[in-house]
């Protein structure tokens, strides 16, 4: 004998529900199966799960919660279609998304021919701060293997780039251009991947960005114990002073004037070492000396003492001077 369903029992075919078409998105770079729990309570109520790509990252771990993803790869009316009745599908693009699917949704919808389910997206997983840092990785890790300019350079060969892109950084600063900032210190953090990626090859004591960034949060953490310690600062002054401080027992250096780098600007280098002597309360008189670059030395001590960085001055009058140049070129022309 054949049971038949009561007559009265609801046909699912004959629900004027539309359903609902649910896209779930995830980051490639939040590790596969940290989902929000808003998805996993969708995934798991949901009709039907569908996946077009037999390789994405997060079928093995929907797999092991249990929850059943269907190899499919319908077009937008097959979708509309399997939704009668008031069935959810959801629907997991492949990392580059599904242009065809989401096109064609969107012209059935604009048609106004077709009762459309209800659409949603539905991010299941969100990238944190400073996760564009890892495509970053991503793309140096490839240049570096496959452009032959890029797969050749060493650490001494990009030298003179960082020196470069510093110098426009700091005039992008100046000019208060927040485009042109913004672009400078990408170049800026270009180098600093660039590096990092190169010291990954040395053989003999090879270091990755993972080792450039752990060092310099653990010299951070270390080096503000009024941030992460038991230590009060109330002022910058103080900071500056717990900076020191830490600094010179971490160094141990004979000299205030070990680690001052000789090869910057003049004027920076001289008021670095007046700011040295201040701090270490050395009293001395200048060195004497006859000559341009000895009254150049004492400006630049003065302006030290006084708040001003003498580099940023110069190179603010500078600036007048070629405009001023210019404006003189200008009137010459006409």
């Amino acid at each position: 004998m054949t049971a038949h369903a009561p007559s009265d029992a609801p046909d699912p075919s004959s629900d004027p529900s539309p359903g609902r078409i649910i896209l779930l998105t995830t980051s490639h770079r939040v590790a596969p199966g940290l989902l929000s729990w808003s998805a996993w309570q969708t995934l798991r109520a949901a009709d039907r799960v569908l996946c077009a790509d037999p390789g994405h990252p997060q079928l093995p771990y929907l797999r092991e919660a249990r929850i059943t993803v269907e190899r499919s790869a319908p077009d937008a009316q097959e979708l509309v279609d399997a939704c009668a009745g008031g069935r959810t599908i959801v629907v997991v693009p492949t990392g580059e998304g599904d242009q065809r699917l989401t096109d064609g949704l969107a012209r059935l919808a604009g048609s106004g021919r077709v009762q459309m389910p209800d659409l949603e997206l539905l991010p299941a997983s969100y990238d944190l701060p400073g996760a564009r840092l890892l495509d970053l990785v991503q793309v140096m890790d490839r240049i570096r293997a496959e452009c032959p300019w890029s797969s050749t350079q060493t650490h001494q060969g990009l030298a003179k780039y960082g020196i470069e892109e510093a110098y426009e950084l700091v005039e992008a600063i100046e000019d208060g251009d927040r485009d042109e900032l913004r672009e400078e210190l990408g170049d800026v953090l270009l180098q600093v991947v660039f590096h990092a990626r190169i010291a990954q090859e040395d053989p003999d004591e090879p270091f990755s960005i993972d080792d450039v960034a752990a060092t310099i949060v653990d010299k951070l953490i270390h080096r503000h114990p009024h941030v992460f310690g038991d230590d009060t600062a109330e002022t910058p002054e103080d900071v500056k002073e717990h900076w020191l401080r830490t600094k010179a027992m971490e160094k141990q250096r004979s000299s205030v004037t070990e680690g001052i780098p000789l090869g910057q600007p003049g004027l920076a280098l001289a008021a670095k070492l007046a700011s040295r002597v201040r701090t270490a309360g050395i009293e001395m008189a200048l060195p004497a000396g006859e000559g341009i670059g000895y009254e150049l030395l004492a400006m630049a001590v003065r302006a030290e003492a006084q708040g001003t960085d003498p580099e940023t001055a110069l190179r603010a009058a500078a600036r007048v001077y070629r405009d001023t140049i210019r404006a003189a070129e200008d009137s010459g022309r006409q």
